[in-house]
């Protein structure tokens, strides 16, 4: 029997461990980086050790610190999570030699899908269809293809090329990744197939022989080949589905699997389908098959770690739909790059349970208020799943409770999910793994620009509200109200894009908002606007649409607008401001009536867009280049991130050499612009 459980991993899946073991009466050790000594998955523990340093190479990926924190708090037992050293064998073989029970496949197992070529080798003798696969680039003649790391996965290392000109710089980018993330550079390149599905089997096998599978899930849609939606059962046919199920349950005998694992299959439109790779782990995804099994997977991974057999032989029957987004922290007003700060608001309506299986709405996160989002870890801070009676009720509780939501702090992709979730093509189960490319549109917030002046304004009086609350004298009479009507407040803000919105705003002696008017697009990162953006539900002359004031409080504003009434919820955090509408959410920066002067930027300077590393630097100060030219790599979050000559010229400065830290906002080159001959 397990007594007390380490588990060797941190944030989401270090709580959903935990939840389990609460239920079962096992006592829980977490470990922790210096960056994570607050984090909710530590103040749950039982007992913690501390792991000294902060990057996953000094802490979470090292085999010694993890079994000298098992030693010193008499933890009988492991669970790797998931990530990390997760499908590592050599921490399996060291965690079994120490005497501790493995809560996973056996080593042996770990190591032989751990090669991907090697598994490729080994399940194709099973019958398992694979797709055609090179180790050396030079023997490849027919494009497109997939770049892919050996020994990892979760999209890092994976490059698609459709010319033959760009493998080398794929292959080159793919190794580099593939070793910072993994230590394993080695790659290979597979055949690329267009419009296929990504449709994976949940298997699980226990030490008495048995291997069954225990459901598919969908999980087309990637971005940058990472999971962002999963869903499961996969909309499939019968006979389809029974295939993928023998195919995987062939792919656990051939390597005598024991406990949670995963076979993850291309699924082109004719209906064939091809081996990918094997999880030798508990999946990020393992919610949806939790929700429409009624299964708790972690805790069948205790009992067969036990020695327990498992308590079915055969797949359990489905009942419903489960669908699970997500939710990361991206900014995307820079093209989705993680983001980091500090979520001042992290809140979901609606929940039916955390970390367990159940019907209704699911939040599995690593954060809670307050929390800090930095640099040394992925971006992922919540998963979110919702289970219903069919698919279509599924989706709609999901965007619904989405849409929601409360983040508030750190930039997050929730339009982007709910868009996915509300586009037609998903909705009619149509969406393959290149979904994302064909539409941009789902990139859009959800706020629309048309409204983005009245949640300005919303938050104008917000402000005013708490002011007034707050005054000493006079508290009775309305903010900024004057005898003389021609002066009304004034207030700017930034939006999350950089651009500016200037509201004005006048209330009566009543309290009743006699004139407003919004300027958007005052100035932007990118210089003055070529005019004021067009104003909310303007009529035809131009004119901002009758708003009436219902209710304002500091954190609630309520508007007629034509007649409609909006209420829109206001959160104030110093300077920033964040609002959540009917229409969406914004954040909203107020901007000092007198700002102090700042230190100007040299023209065609290029600043960091999130804390990180410079790993290469590709230019030289005086060197000419063109726009587009790759200057230098930005290595964040487990990401490389690319800088790119954003104008034909002259490399002037590059004051951070290769392998130096920055700061958000930080100088990494200059460019100074060719000027045009004519």
């Amino acid at each position: 029997m397990i007594n007390r459980l380490l588990v060797a991993n941190r944030g989401e899946i270090a709580r959903r461990v935990f939840a389990t073991c609460r239920a079962l009466g096992v006592e829980t050790v977490a470990v922790h980086s210096d960056a994570d000594a607050d984090a909710p998955f530590v103040a749950e523990a039982d007992h913690a050790v501390r792991l000294p340093g902060n990057t996953p190479a000094e802490t979470y990926l090292r085999i010694e610190k993890m079994l000298d924190a098992a030693r010193r708090t008499g933890a009988d037992a492991v669970h790797p999570g998931y990530g990390f050293l997760a499908e590592n064998a050599e921490f399996a073989a060291a965690v079994s030699d120490a005497g501790l029970t493995w809560v996973g496949p056996p080593a042996k197992a770990i190591a032989a899908m751990g090669d991907k070529m090697e598994a490729k080798a080994l399940l194709a003798e099973a019958g398992v269809p694979m797709l055609p696969t090179w180790t050396d680039p030079d023997q490849i003649t027919d494009f497109p293809v997939l770049v892919k790391a050996s020994a990892g996965g979760g999209g890092r290392g994976m490059r698609v090329v459709r010319d033959a000109a760009d493998l080398a710089e794929a292959v080159a980018s793919a190794r580099r990744e593939a070793a910072a993330a993994f230590g394993d550079g080695t790659v290979f390149v597979e055949r690329y197939v267009e419009r296929g599905r990504h449709v994976e089997v949940q298997i699980f096998g226990d030490t008495h022989g048995t291997v069954v599978a225990l459901g598919e899930r969908d999980c087309s849609i990637q971005r940058r080949h990472q999971k962002i939606v999963e869903e499961a059962p996969a909309v499939v046919g019968p006979q389809v589905r029974q295939r993928l199920h023998e195919a995987a349950v062939a792919a656990g005998r051939a390597v005598d699997y024991v406990g949670a694992g995963t076979v993850e299959f291309l699924l082109a439109p004719t209906g064939e389908f091809f081996f990918l790779e094997m999880n030798t782990r508990l999946q990020v995804e393992h919610p949806v098959t939790e929700a429409v099994t009624g299964l708790d997977l972690v805790r069948l991974q205790l009992l067969v770690a036990e020695g327990e057999p498992l308590p079915m032989a055969a797949t359990p029957p489905v009942d419903g739909h489960a669908i699970e987004v997500r939710l990361c922290a991206e900014d995307p007003a820079q093209g989705f790059r993680p983001a980091t700060g500090t979520l001042h608001r992290f809140a979901v309506p609606g929940v039916t349970r955390a970390f367990a299986p159940t019907k209704g709405l699911r939040l599995d996160s690593g954060v809670t208020d307050g929390s800090t989002v930095g640099v040394h870890y992925d971006s992922m801070l919540a998963k979110l799943v919702a289970w219903a009676p069919t698919r279509a009720e599924a989706v709609r509780a999901l965007a619904g409770a989405l849409t929601r939501a409360e983040f508030h702090g750190v930039a997050t992709n929730r339009d982007l999910l709910v868009r996915v979730l509300r586009s037609a093509e998903f909705a009619a189960a149509e969406a393959d793994t290149g979904f994302l490319d064909r539409h941009p549109e789902v990139f859009a917030p959800l706020l629309p620009a048309d409204r983005s002046p009245l949640a300005a304004l919303a938050a104008a009086l917000a402000s005013a509200a708490a002011r007034r609350a707050e005054a000493g004298v006079l508290a009775g009479l309305p903010s900024g109200w004057r005898n003389v009507p021609a002066f009304p407040q004034v207030t700017r803000y930034a939006g999350p894009d950089g651009s500016e919105i200037e509201v004005r705003y006048r209330l009566d002696r009543t309290g009743a908002l006699a004139q407003w008017h919004t300027d958007p697009g005052v100035t932007s990162a990118d210089g003055p606007s070529a005019g004021p953006a067009p104003v909310a539900d303007a009529d035809r002359s131009g004119q901002p649409p009758t708003v009436e004031l219902v209710q304002a409080t500091p954190d609630r504003v309520v508007l007629d607008v034509a007649g409609v009434r909006r209420a829109f919820r206001v959160h104030r955090v110093g300077s920033a401001v964040f609002v959540d509408g009917p229409d969406g959410a914004t954040s909203l920066t107020e901007l000092p009536r007198f700002p102090l002067p700042s230190t100007e930027l040299a023209a065609g300077s290029l600043l960091a867009p999130l804390p990180g590393a410079v790993s290469r630097v590709h230019v030289a100060v005086g060197q000419r280049v063109a726009a587009g030219d790759l200057l230098l790599t930005l290595e964040a979050m487990k990401l490389e991130h690319p800088v790119l000559a954003p104008t034909d010229g002259v490399v002037a400065e590059l004051p951070v050499p290769a392998g130096g830290q920055v700061d958000t906002g930080a100088v990494l080159a200059v460019v100074n612009p060719e000027e045009d001959p004519r």
